[in-house]
Parts: C-alpha cells; structure tokens; sequence
C-alpha cells in the first residue's frame, strides 16, 4: 500500500489534465462567507496540481500552496509559478509548515479524505488568524446519479479493488464535523462535466484506486471503460453529472467564543 502523499506520483499528467476544477459559483461563495478578498492569505491545503489554487488566486488572494507530493507540487509551479500572490510549499495538512495566525482561510479540494482529522483541526487551529473560516470542497456525483454513473459505478466494483473503501472515506461527514469542531454548513453547486474517450480515460487513471498499467485488472478496466462510451456516448461525449460541495465553518477551539 502507497502512502497517502505518494499515491499519485505516478498519475500527475492525467490528473492535471483531466480533473475537473470547481464551480465559479462555489467560488463566489468562499469570497461571500468565508473571507476570500483581494491580497487575503489562504492556505490551499493537499492543493495537488494547483486546481483549486488557481481559482483562488483569480480572486486576488495570496495563497500559499501546501503539497506533499514532489510531483504534484512540481506540476502546480508549472502550471502557476508566474502567477502573483502564487507560494508553493512542500508539506502536509498536520504539518503546513506555515508561520502561527498567518492565514485568514484555509482550504482543501478534493483532499481531505487523506487528512487526519485531528491533527488537521490542531495545525489549522495553529495558522488561522482568530475568527478564520475553513472550507472543504468536493467534486462528487449527484444522488441521483445518471445511467451512465451506474455502469461506471459497477465497472469499477468489478475491477478496482479500492474503489468502494476510498469512495466511501470521501465527503465524509463525521470527519467533517470532527475537524470543523461540530458545527458546519453545506452548500451544493452543479458542475457537469463533458469527456471523450480519451479524457475519460485519463479521468480514470487520475483516480488513486484504478489499476494501472501492468496490473492484472488494468486491461480488462479500459476494454469496459471503452465500451461502456460507446454505450453512452453521444455526439462523441459522454457527461458526467458532477456537483461541486462546499463544507464550510469558522473554527474555533472549545470553549472560544
């Protein structure tokens, strides 16, 4: 078993090129009720291939982009190394490295499930300025799902061992709860996504629980990948009914007012 922070070493192509990013609207939000202001400092934490962070610094704010993985980071400083207010820093969610009260906001796209829960609150705690706000964001599928999730849904059942235990580890609530320190708020964003064959495909091996290359299940997974597109595809897409989730809250420690 990979560590959490290098489990996507190898998948840092497709994931920069084929994950999607978070709904505009979301976004609005963070500047709305959670502190996201022009030259605002924000900790972008687990921050990948630079994803969230981009949006974040298209709001002026100056963030500071916390990723364990080397390969991961190095994508996010192409991808953003010229962009102002852009600081990229090798670390992790229980240890940012970042200097006490330093941030007004703290953030995570798509990461939290990596994080233990505990020591996350403790270092956020840590580097949050009094009265700073957190935000959880996820791209997830809609409850009611589409025809075309279910067959992918039962594709990787079949072929990706760690698909159910991953999944179900992802948005989860009570963890949620446990590093917010209770109290949270939920909003929801619509944020479809259209793929070919070969995005979905690179969609795919982004995922840290799809077999790759050389793995016995690799090759029976793109031959029901491939034909699961052509069952669904239409004008040479197929969509995915993704919605961006949006777990916010000031922290506070125990007993603060």
């Amino acid at each position: 078993m990979l560590r959490s922070t290098e489990r996507f070493s190898s998948r840092v192509e497709n994931y920069a090129r084929y994950r999607p990013g978070y709904s505009p609207t979301a976004i609005e939000l963070l500047r709305e009720r959670c502190g996201l202001v022009p030259g605002a400092p924000v900790a972008d934490v687990g921050s990948g291939t630079g994803l969230l962070t981009e949006a974040l610094l298209a709001g002026g704010a100056e963030v500071f982009a916390i990723e364990p993985n080397a390969g991961m980071r190095a994508a996010a400083e192409a991808r953003l190394g010229g962009s102002a207010g852009f600081h990229s820093v090798p670390g992790t969610a229980e240890a940012t490295t970042l200097a006490d009260a330093s941030v007004d906001l703290l953030t995570a796209g798509q990461a939290f499930h990596w994080f233990e829960p505990a020591a996350a609150r403790a270092e956020a705690l840590r580097i949050l300025r009094r009265g700073g706000w957190a935000a959880l964001l996820w791209n997830e599928h809609p409850p009611q799902g589409s025809a075309f999730l279910g067959d992918y849904d039962a594709l990787l059942r079949r072929h990706a061992s760690e698909y159910e235990r991953i999944r179900a580890s992802r948005a989860d609530e009570a963890s949620m709860r446990e590093f917010f320190g209770g109290a949270m708020q939920l909003a929801t964003f619509p944020n479809p996504q259209r793929y070919d064959l070969e995005g979905l495909i690179g969609r795919l091996m982004s995922s840290s629980y799809a077999p790759e290359e050389g793995h016995p299940e690799h090759a029976p997974l793109l031959a029901g990948l491939r034909a699961l597109f052509q069952r669904h595809e239409q004008n040479g897409e197929v969509v995915f009914p993704y919605e961006t989730r949006v777990y916010f809250a000031q922290l506070t420690r125990a007993g603060a007012p």
